[in-house]
């Protein structure tokens, strides 16, 4: 079946082809057949309830420099395509929910990828607390009372925005650390949301495992392991990617969480796994399909399409 798809999406041009999960999607829609349609999220408009955007023919090719080919601007009802790929980066803010409601009125006649609502209502570090089992020792706050409380039970914690991303604005506090003050005053200022603190895990020297789960189904992984001199292990942070596979543990956590991933239609989810802690669930623009193929895995691209083909067909 051929599809007529859009990818919503930070512009095409200004992209990393060698890891972009969002280019890898695009590849393998192209090798398929579909038509593909490129715009930014500030290109989306609704007038009297019709959303529409600005969009652009799209031709993919995996040649870093010349990676993309783009049409003439045109106005577009999407409700005309078939699926639409939510795919801009974060941050999770006000102009990313806003993005979640407008898509919300396309649907059921086109398929979004991943499910609109459900992005809205499963922010990344609020929606794993669903499952505190298999976290670490986990507090959102902003009073400062609480965090010196959590710091006493815990000793060394980790302090980062609730909404951040990329590993930016990852801290680590060490139990009688004459910087936390002015750290403390500095995150007041910089964000207006809670921050999330947790137990530091030591065995992050040894990787943060991102396992890829395609319809609620764990089908590959990558070991990220900082750089030297640094806690996060974010491969935008200088952190190298392994080869890996998944321990019991690593399978329990997929296992627990799996179903309610699909059931939200969630198709294309990222975990962050550290010494068997469930830390993040990344729903949002979820990456490393690229990064596990260049290690020896799959090409999880083929089982993304797989998936929205089915749901596809199945309206």
């Amino acid at each position: 079946m051929s599809l007529t798809v859009a990818v919503q999406m930070d512009t095409i041009r200004g992209i990393k082809i060698a890891g972009d999960t969002t280019f890898a999607l695009l590849l393998e829609a192209q090798a398929r057949g579909h038509r593909l349609l490129h715009y930014t999220p500030d290109r989306l408009s609704m007038r009297n309830g019709i959303v529409t955007a600005q969009v652009e023919e799209l031709a993919v090719r995996d040649v870093d420099g010349d990676h993309a080919t783009l049409g003439e601007p045109t106005r577009m009802n999407l409700a005309e395509t078939d699926v639409v790929l939510m795919r801009q980066d974060p941050p999770f803010d006000i102009a990313y929910i806003t993005a979640t409601h407008l898509l919300e009125r396309i649907s059921p006649s086109t398929l979004v990828v991943n499910d609109p609502v459900s992005v809205r209502n499963a922010p990344e570090k609020i929606f794993v607390t669903h499952y505190p089992q298999l976290m670490p020792p986990t507090l959102i706050t902003r009073d400062k009372s609480e965090i010196e409380a959590f710091r006493r039970e815990y000793g060394e914690i980790v302090m980062k925005p609730l909404h951040g991303h990329g590993g930016a604005a990852v801290v680590r506090i060490l139990p009688k650390d004459p910087n936390f003050g002015s750290l403390f005053d500095l995150f007041s200022v910089t964000f207006r949301e809670p921050w999330v603190v947790q137990q530091f895990l030591p065995k992050i020297t040894e990787g943060d495992k991102r396992i890829l789960l395609v319809e609620g189904e764990p089908l590959g992984a990558v070991n990220r392991v900082p750089a030297e001199n640094d806690l996060r292990s974010n491969m935008v942070r200088g952190g190298a990617a392994n080869a890996t596979d998944l321990a019991e543990r690593e399978r329990e956590i997929c296992a627990t969480i799996g179903p309610e991933l699909k059931a939200r239609g969630l198709v294309l989810v990222g975990i962050d796994v550290i010494d068997g802690n469930l830390t993040e669930i990344n729903v949002t623009s979820p990456t490393g399909i690229r990064a596990i193929k260049r290690v020896g895995g799959p090409d999880l691209a083929v089982s993304v399409w797989d998936a929205i083909e089915a749901r596809r067909s199945a309206r």
